[in-house]
């Protein structure tokens, strides 16, 4: 598996672009992926119950296993808009169907933004031409600016890899920066592949991708309306189609993983007013599901987070956590390493130099691991540091 630059166009047969329409000022806020063939489909969505209107646009069209395109709104949310909104997600979709000649159905629709504002159709139907005459190769940088909100970056990823003999390529674009909490986020994130694989193993892999990745990481605790990751496999790859596990899943899984782990990695980083990306390894697990929750919980400490930030080496805030994180294990058993300064033993401080535990927490990622030795389970989760500045951002998002 090697990484490239090319992100969602990495893939054969896929093409994107970027434009602006106007919802955003100055800004590039309409976002297209286009596959050249009908790809099968498939999508991971928010588990808050309030969920945007093209949010259950694009379930509902997923459940087909198919799709071929991907119009994408930033700048507004389309949630919490009732019936209208609902239409007008429909309608965004049409008018992009109509533009790119396609079915309507294999045309999935996606927003961010400010919620409760009605969607301004008639700026996005203005835009569509320029949108679908721009796609292109190159367009996949465009098409990741298109789709930020309060995000300081893009963010993309790709690999190519094999299977079955054939060069395959995964790659992908996100966005998120606040409201990002483990089982999704205010976060997109959209994955392109050619490999040929069956759509229902196609939403087996994206669900295992997507536990180790996107749900485990985590800006403010926050879990939006509109969160969504979905991955189109064209096929054009030419491998033969993967129908079972195997192998040859495994190398796909480990590809897609691969891409999903840096998007998500890229989206905490970039956490609203963050300065460092924090990298939280829980190991000696009984169980992955006990890793899990416990590298969850510490990522996403306020009080943690904000140690990070003012470089305190404050190790009872971790052990806090994990505590109460729902894993099973005895705190008497367990160690925790700052960078590579160890801090407690035992489930018990340790004499250790607060001045090179200082320095470790100035690094970016700052790595804290936490052993329970008791297994041999192990899970990692990311966040970042709670700075003023995501109270400054937050406080006047609207306006």
């Amino acid at each position: 598996m090697e990484w490239f630059a090319g992100g969602v166009t990495l893939p054969k047969g896929f093409l994107a672009s970027g434009v602006a329409a106007g919802i955003k000022k100055v800004k590039r806020d309409l976002a297209l992926i286009y596959s050249e063939v009908p790809a099968a489909a498939a999508g991971v969505f928010t588990t808050n119950r309030v969920k945007a209107a093209p949010l259950l646009v694009t379930a509902a069209r997923l459940a087909r296993g198919v799709a071929q395109a991907v119009v994408v709104n930033s700048g507004n949310a389309n949630a919490c808009t009732g019936e209208e909104g609902y239409a007008d997600a429909l309608a965004m979709a049409r008018l992009a169907a109509t533009v790119m000649k396609l079915p309507e159905e294999l045309v999935l629709v996606s927003s961010t933004g400010v919620i409760g504002q009605r969607l301004p159709l008639e700026k996005i139907a203005a835009a569509l031409p320029a949108a679908v005459a721009a796609l292109d190769v190159t367009g996949h940088a465009a098409a990741a600016e298109a789709i930020l909100t309060t995000d300081t970056v893009t963010k993309e990823a790709a690999v190519r890899f094999s299977v079955g003999g054939c060069t395959c390529a995964v790659g992908g674009m996100a966005k998120g920066s606040g409201m990002i909490h483990p089982n999704m986020a205010t976060m997109l994130a959209f994955i392109t592949t050619d490999v040929a694989i069956e759509a229902a193993l196609l939403r087996r892999a994206l669900k295992e991708a997507v536990d180790a990745s996107f749900n485990m990481i985590t800006v403010d605790g926050d879990t939006s309306t509109n969160d969504m990751v979905v991955v189109l496999a064209n096929g054009m790859a030419g491998n033969p189609k993967l129908t079972a596990a195997g192998p040859a899943y495994a190398d796909f899984v480990a590809a897609l993983t691969a891409v999903c782990t840096e998007l998500a990695k890229k989206i905490a980083r970039d956490g609203e007013g963050a300065t460092r990306l924090i990298e939280v390894r829980v190991t000696g697990a009984k169980t992955l599901a006990d890793a899990r929750l416990a590298a969850r919980a510490i990522a996403g400490s306020n009080l943690v987070k904000a140690a990070v930030f003012g470089r305190d080496a404050n190790w009872g805030r971790i052990l806090c956590a994990a505590g109460y994180s729902g894993a099973a294990f005895d705190p008497a058993k367990v160690a925790i390493f700052i960078g590579a300064e160890q801090v407690a033993a035992g489930g018990a401080g340790l004499p250790f130099s607060e001045a090179r535990a200082s320095r470790e927490l100035a690094q970016d990622p700052v790595v804290i691991t936490v052993d329970f030795n008791e297994g041999a389970a192990a899970a990692v989760a990311w966040g970042c540091d709670l700075t003023y500045d995501y109270v400054r951002i937050n406080a006047s998002y609207r306006t």
